[in-house]
């Protein structure tokens, strides 16, 4: 066999492992990085410090992506914690961005810690799964909600996000998400709602913001986004990489990866971690027929991760330019299958439902008491319930007394 053949061979070998890695960072991006947009509209963030933020999350994934992937030899996919975005939507509407950033940093040197002490798979166990989804379901609600109610604001434009999201379900469930971006920015052209005459080809260079400390923000955004992102993102991602039979330690990748957004932090990046749902595009058999050769697809997102993150200003840009109505639709159809996914991990243990559904109502519920965020207060009125409902904390406490 002539060597043109055998490298054309092994070119085609590993097409298919590069093309589950692009088209996994295309899922990311076109479905609930658009949470990010959202939070930072809330924040009213300039759009130098939202193209921080889209490089700091980009260079941070790409990378923390590239050395795992390559070093274990497994598909081992990072993102930005999704459910970490979606809360920040609303904390950052009662936290200063400085004092966001501080929580950034505490929330990231708290994985550092936990990775580097080996007990992630023992906390894991201390929250029962049952309260974290209601905590995730309860957070995420409202968005799911607004996708609807801008049927009353947006009737045309909402309507067609909604009945073009349920066809492509049908069709094709995992590109769903990308194909309403799709059809809903063709559809606001044709309508002329959208001018992309300010977007800018520019390399985006990261801003640095002197973080902050305060209660407040420690209680409302880093123990909730620790806790989110924990059972939210790890626990999940984990289970992805187990179902496909890869087997590095949980570890390493919650060690790096909280290395990794410590570092990012200050420019922005609210967390990143192993990736959950669109890992699975590059785990499995899609990607390719021999899991040995599946890393590649770690590898080839993580390349293009960074190849997006250096051009976060245009991104950055073409968001800023899309209807209110568009986001908010998009973000909450994006968000349908882990809202209803948590629902039912919430509800499905007779046991624990109640107190699951309190953790829910309370969450979604958004308190704010003593200046302190809904996440938090739902969290510890859901721990309270399954402590008194299940007695099981009560009783050992009552025997640690006698």
């Amino acid at each position: 066999m002539s060597t043109s053949v055998v490298q054309k061979n092994k070119l085609t070998e590993y097409w298919n492992p590069v093309i589950a890695g692009l088209v996994s960072v295309l899922v990311n991006y076109g479905g609930t990085f658009i949470l990010v947009f959202q939070a930072a509209s809330v924040a009213s963030l300039s759009p130098e410090l939202i193209a921080s933020w889209v490089w700091a999350v980009s260079i941070g994934v790409g990378i923390t992506g590239i050395i795992l992937s390559w070093r274990y030899r497994e598909p081992i996919i990072t993102a930005w914690s999704t459910p970490a975005a979606a809360f920040l939507v609303v904390a950052l509407a009662s936290t200063p961005y400085e004092q966001a950033i501080g929580a950034y940093l505490i929330s990231a040197l708290a994985f550092l810690v936990l990775g580097l002490s080996g007990y992630f798979e023992k906390i894991i166990r201390l929250i029962p799964t049952s309260i974290a989804s209601g905590l995730l379901a309860g957070i995420l609600l409202q968005f799911g909600i607004t996708a609807f109610s801008n049927m009353t604001l947006d009737p045309i434009l909402a309507t067609s996000l909604i009945v073009a999201y349920l066809l492509l379900k049908r069709v094709t469930a995992r590109y769903a998400v990308v194909g309403i971006l799709v059809l809903g920015l063709i559809l606001l052209l044709l309508q002329g709602r959208v001018d992309f005459s300010g977007v800018e080809m520019r390399f985006a260079a990261p801003v640095f913001t002197m973080p902050e400390f305060s209660w407040h923000a420690l209680l409302s955004v880093a123990l909730p986004l620790f806790l989110i992102t924990l059972t939210g993102q790890y626990m999940p991602g984990m289970l992805v990489l187990r179902n496909d039979g890869f087997t590095t330690s949980a570890n390493p990748i919650v060690s790096l990866t909280g290395l990794g957004s410590f570092f990012m932090a200050p420019f922005g990046s609210h967390a990143f971690n192993i990736a959950a749902i669109t890992a699975a595009i590059c785990t499995g058999k899609e990607a390719h027929e021999d899991p040995s050769k599946r890393w590649v697809a770690g590898v080839a997102a993580g390349v293009f991760y960074i190849l997006v993150g250096l051009f976060g200003v245009a991104l950055a840009s073409v968001f800023m330019a899309l209807p209110s109505a568009f986001i908010t639709t998009l973000a909450g159809l994006a968000l349908l299958g882990t809202i209803g996914g948590s629902l039912t991990n919430a509800l499905s243990d007779d046991k624990t439902r109640e107190a699951a559904l309190i953790t829910f109502l309370a969450s979604a519920s958004n308190i704010q008491l003593l200046g302190i965020g809904g996440a938090f207060w739902g969290l510890l009125i859901g721990l309270i319930a399954y402590a008194v409902i299940n007695g099981r904390v009560l009783n050992k406490l009552y025997k640690s007394t006698i």
